[in-house]
């Protein structure tokens, strides 16, 4: 993300950036417990995501000041998943990541605008990318996981029916 932003002062953008700095915040916490448990030959791949992690975090905590609204702290510490136990839940874990913040990524291309929105953009796509590298396959609609599990959210004329 760059680290000017245009002002978008819809609070649909601010609370979907608020909602992108707390699954930062918890991706770097999840990046720790990854890089202390995944095998020598991810360690690099780890340590690199942990820090672009760190680094989106920082601007979001700027868009959200930049939107008005005053950046969330990050927790103590986050329940994972998952048990994290071996080298193999630490890549599943690591997937997992990349998909939460995919998806509030996707809510951020949908309620910004602007340079945000294409900061958005940018990162939904590099998170989706890790999450192919940890995986090793792609989701058909990244950071869109109702889409990708083939569930729909009910459209107005079927809701309520039986």
């Amino acid at each position: 993300m760059s680290g000017t932003l245009t002002r978008d002062g819809s609070p649909e953008a601010l609370s979907a950036a608020q909602a992108a700095l707390e699954a930062e915040h918890a991706a770097v916490y999840g990046y720790g417990v990854v890089g202390s448990h995944v095998s020598e030959e991810h360690r690099d791949q780890a340590r690199t995501a942990f820090e672009g992690h760190r680094a989106r975090r920082e601007v979001l905590r700027r868009a959200v000041r930049d939107l008005g609204g005053r950046p969330a702290s990050s927790a103590g510490a986050y329940a994972l998943p998952f048990p994290v136990d071996d080298a193999k839940a630490a890549v599943r874990l690591a997937a997992e990541l990349e998909d939460r913040v995919a998806a509030v990524y996707a809510d951020l291309v949908r309620a910004a605008s602007g340079e945000l929105r294409r900061d958005a953009a940018s990162a939904l796509r590099e998170a989706a990318v890790r999450s192919v590298r940890w995986r090793g396959r792609s989701v058909a609609f990244p950071g869109m996981t109702e889409l990708a599990r083939g569930e729909a959210s009910p459209s107005p004329q079927t809701s309520g029916r039986a």
